[in-house]
């Protein structure tokens, strides 16, 4: 296939960090991601990636990120053989190729209409795989979602670019259209998404951050049916042995000033 030209902007932009991210981990002798389609998408695609200033610790931290919801996917799908997956904000990740789902799930990609017509050039069709070409707050992409059958709501890199009213109208749709599942996402303490934001890569695409939560169980507020399962710190120790020793001592500081210690992390709920 030719050369994709890409002009996206602000946070549709953004998913390129995380593509190229993803690509340049899976050449690393110890992958967690292995992500053989993300490397190839990265090479078709016409982009000047140097703009972004991905380092090495980016590409690390970011394949964490992905494989810590990658895991509690695989999970709910073991669970759940008949389940829906709502993956939100997809851009150009290809967690339904990494996963590799049985032909009995029903799996939903859902981004703005110029994200999935890029996706469709890069990445194969599948069955029992739909791509929905919508903002996930215009919702009503929702219809096209099977009503009876539980759903994994997965979504990265996505929640901290909405405004807090959008996050609860999102959840609140949802867990009344499907009868009951779970929904895994990374999220930012408001501290973060300060931080975030200032970031060259983040800079960069123009983008600008918004929700930033700093006790989880401020969404059970927001939206009733949710109920908080756990957290997992960004930096879990499991992995955190592949950064930088820079990056290393960083880590440590975060973990024992407690503000810094919630700047980022993975969040579980049920419905």
């Amino acid at each position: 296939m030719d050369s994709s030209k890409v002009t996206l902007t602000e946070e549709k932009e953004t998913l390129l960090i995380t593509l190229f991210a993803k690509a340049g981990e899976s050449r690393l002798s110890d992958s967690l991601l292995s992500d053989t389609f993300a490397a190839e998408a990265v090479r078709r695609i016409d982009y000047d990636f140097a703009r972004l200033k991905v380092t090495r610790d980016m590409m690390v931290g970011l394949a964490m990120r992905a494989r810590m919801l990658d895991d509690w996917v695989r999970t709910f799908i073991a669970e759940n053989p008949d389940a829906s997956v709502l993956h939100l904000g997809c851009g150009l990740d290809t967690r339904v190729f990494r996963i590799d789902p049985p032909r009995s799930i029903r799996w939903f990609d859902v981004d703005y209409p110029e994200v999935i017509a890029l996706r469709r050039r890069l990445y194969p069709e599948r069955d029992g795989y739909e791509l929905i070409g919508s903002s996930v707050v215009e919702l009503a992409w929702l219809e096209r979602v099977p009503a009876d059958r539980p759903a994994m709501i997965v979504a990265e890199g996505l929640l901290m670019y909405l405004r807090q009213e959008e996050v609860q109208r999102l959840f609140t749709a949802i867990t009344a259209r499907v009868p009951r599942g779970e929904a895994a996402f990374d999220a930012f303490s408001r501290l973060g998404v300060w931080f975030v934001q200032r970031q060259h890569s983040v800079k960069a695409t123009g983008a600008t951050l918004h929700w930033g939560i700093d006790d989880p169980r401020e969404l059970e507020v927001m939206v009733p049916r949710l109920r908080f399962v756990g957290e997992v710190a960004a930096y879990a120790p499991t992995w955190s042995g592949r950064f930088s020793l820079p990056a290393r001592l960083s880590i440590q500081m975060m973990r024992v000033i407690p503000p810094l210690r919630r700047l980022g992390r993975f969040l579980r709920y049920r419905f």
